[in-house]
């Protein structure tokens, strides 16, 4: 039996969404996937460190996140790195040694420190890269990896922007999960008259939803909202809280924490409004369903949100006192809604979640 073995890690869960997904298609094509954490078990310290920053400053300190992703978006980064990751290398290359994998599959631009010192060494397995973003941080630029997995030619022109060879780069989709391409059409038949909308605020839970909310429920349309907080206990306490201490006219309010309905949820939605993680975005365009964008950690989320008002699959509401006029203009003018979701079905028709599999079986065999 073939071996990929798939390197994840938790800055932010989206890393670990498209390590499921990825092992799942492997699996599904007779594969044995073996995913790995490689800063958690390769430093704690190391892992404690990244993923600790990562999240306190996306979350409090978001300027200084950009300003840090900003001053890194160079091509010497990487060269810095490799002194990091000097004592996580060990752990990683017995398990190599350990498993053998036929192919290596990595949803971090970290992993470059580790795979491509490996390589250099001779090692001879396929190494497989999945942007996770939809333009290309400098983290991710090296000659050593094999193919590049986009969610869009957007992406594939950042790419090659930095000397990436067009030929290895396959915008064939960032890896959601297979629940995400069945649809369930028959959801949308409510039969009422309230225009759905599915608040998300990532997996860390950002408090700017509260915001968010608190603004659409001033609007005069009939609104079903459901707001899913994430893993913030604090947030969904609050919001439960604000929501049953006051009355609204013409709405219906849900409020969730961590869920694995997601799928479901954007079945019933008419438009999404979150923050624009990778992805969450890639879902959206999966479904079909537009995004309002009504705040983005600055870095690669600004990213995004350029990305996706270009290609007009989404409207960024820089003003969150604006939210209402774009969703009553969405209401109110239903053409409008179709034309954003008609360019969003066009896109996905791109994607295709088991591609990955035969770009892994053609560098094997060119081995």
């Amino acid at each position: 039996m073939k071996k990929v073995l798939i390197l994840t890690t938790s800055t932010g869960q989206g890393h670990n969404q498209a390590a499921d997904s990825i092992s799942d298609s492997f699996k599904n094509s007779g594969y044995e996937a073996v995913k790995y954490d490689f800063l958690y078990k390769g430093s704690k310290f190391l892992n404690d460190l990244i993923v600790t920053s990562y999240e306190i400053l996306a979350s409090k300190f978001p300027y200084f996140y950009g300003l840090f992703y900003k001053i890194t978006n160079n091509k010497f980064t990487n060269s810095f790195l490799k002194i990091i990751f000097f004592f996580t290398k060990k752990k990683l290359f017995k398990l190599i040694n350990d498993t053998k994998p036929d192919i290596i599959v990595a949803t971090h631009a970290l992993s470059i420190n580790i795979v491509t010192s490996f390589k250099k060494q001779g090692l001879n397995i396929p190494y497989i890269l999945i942007v996770t973003d939809f333009k290309a941080h400098y983290t991710y630029i090296n000659k050593y990896v094999d193919a590049y997995i986009t969610g869009s030619d957007y992406t594939k022109k950042s790419l090659i922007d930095k000397g990436i060879n067009p030929d290895i780069i396959y915008p064939i989709g960032i890896p959601v999960k297979e629940i995400f391409y069945n649809k369930n059409n028959s959801v949308k038949n409510l039969n009422d008259e309230y225009f759905n909308l599915l608040l998300m605020s990532g997996s860390l839970g950002l408090n700017t939803i509260s915001l968010v909310l608190k603004e659409l429920l001033k609007n005069r349309n009939k609104l079903r909202i459901t707001v899913v907080c994430g893993k913030n206990k604090k947030l969904e306490k609050s919001l439960s809280d604000y929501c049953n201490n006051h009355s609204y006219k013409n709405k219906k309010l849900h409020i969730l924490g961590f869920t694995n309905d997601i799928p479901t949820l954007m079945d019933y939605c008419d438009v999404i409004i979150s923050k624009p993680g990778g992805l969450t975005v890639t879902e959206s365009i999966i479904k079909n369903i537009p995004l309002i964008i009504p705040f983005a950690i600055p870095g690669q989320e600004m990213e995004n949100t350029d990305f996706l008002v270009q290609s007009g699959y989404s409207i960024y509401v820089k003003d969150l006192t604006k939210i209402n006029s774009t969703v009553d203009y969405l209401i109110n003018n239903p053409h409008k809604l179709k034309s954003l979701k008609d360019k969003l079905v066009l896109q996905a028709s791109k994607y295709n979640l088991d591609e990955i599999v035969n770009v892994a079986e053609n560098l094997t065999n060119k081995k």
